[in-house]
């Protein structure tokens, strides 16, 4: 099936490991070209060789902290023209929410919430004027109370 996304860019957030790297694998794909963002270094080289063996895609990594204004900026640098945004991010640790501390909540919240917020407001803008843009929100469950 075309999904009439080949050569275009995507920034998948937490792409290294799990749900997000299943996404930039996916995305590369279908011919995608593909900016993934983590925190650990040596897992982004990791899925950057995997995809970049495995398609005819280009792969970029960035190291960073996406719920940091500059972690977000450095991301969005390695993508001027971003077509597709993948908001992803994990949730407070598994276990009894009563058990949760405040801290742990704002984390969550913030990770889940606000940081994919100032991210589609840094990209939705560009999508609209080249009239093509696609966002997925992936949240943790573990955030519901």
């Amino acid at each position: 099936m075309d999904f009439g996304i080949q050569d275009k860019w995507a920034l998948v957030c937490a792409g290294s490991k799990g749900l997000g790297r299943a996404c930039a694998e996916s995305l590369a794909e279908e011919g995608v070209n593909v900016v993934i963002v983590a925190r650990g270094v040596e897992a982004l080289a990791e899925t950057a060789a995997h995809i970049g063996a495995n398609t005819e895609v280009e792969v970029r990594t960035v190291s960073a902290d996406i719920t940091t204004a500059e972690g977000r900026k450095e991301a969005l640098s390695a993508c001027p023209k971003l077509d597709i945004l993948v908001n992803n991010a994990g949730g407070p640790p598994a276990g009894n929410f009563r058990d949760f501390e405040i801290a742990d909540w704002e984390k969550a919240l913030h990770a889940n919430m606000l940081t994919p917020i100032e991210l589609i407001k840094s990209v939705l803008d560009g999508m609209i004027e080249r009239k093509f843009g696609r966002i997925v929100n992936i949240t943790s469950a573990a955030v519901k109370a």
